[in-house]
């Protein structure tokens, strides 16, 4: 299983991004996928999720600015950012919980994406 996320860059605050991240291989059924972040000096952290059932959770310092959706026929996930602050400067993770074809479970990260909001 692979994880390809994209969509990061720069931005000024109060601009919006989207990141998306794409789930590929041997793809059985996906229990949840989600977003981490992780900032230079600062250990990694949730963002937010979305299980198989549709339901999502976002950390609390997001929402109302950050919305996260899933496109299932494409096992990709998908991270609406708003109102962007320079606290949310951070390398952002795409993150998947996956049942394989194979019958095994994967789970782990992404490489991902690096979002830079400037002042």
């Amino acid at each position: 299983v692979q994880l390809q996320a994209s969509g990061g860059g720069l931005v000024q605050a109060g601009g919006s991004l989207r990141l998306s991240c794409r789930a590929s291989g041997s793809i059985g059924s996906i229990n949840v996928m989600a977003w981490y972040r992780q900032a230079p000096g600062k250990t990694r952290e949730l963002v937010g999720s979305i299980a198989t059932d549709g339901s999502t959770s976002l950390a609390d310092s997001m929402k109302g600015r950050f919305t996260i959706s899933s496109d299932n026929a494409k096992n990709t996930v998908l991270l609406q950012t708003q109102s962007l602050k320079p606290e949310d400067t951070a390398v952002y993770y795409c993150y998947a919980d996956v049942l394989t074809t194979y019958g095994d479970r994967f789970v782990g990260w992404g490489q991902g994406t690096q979002v830079t909001v400037s002042s």
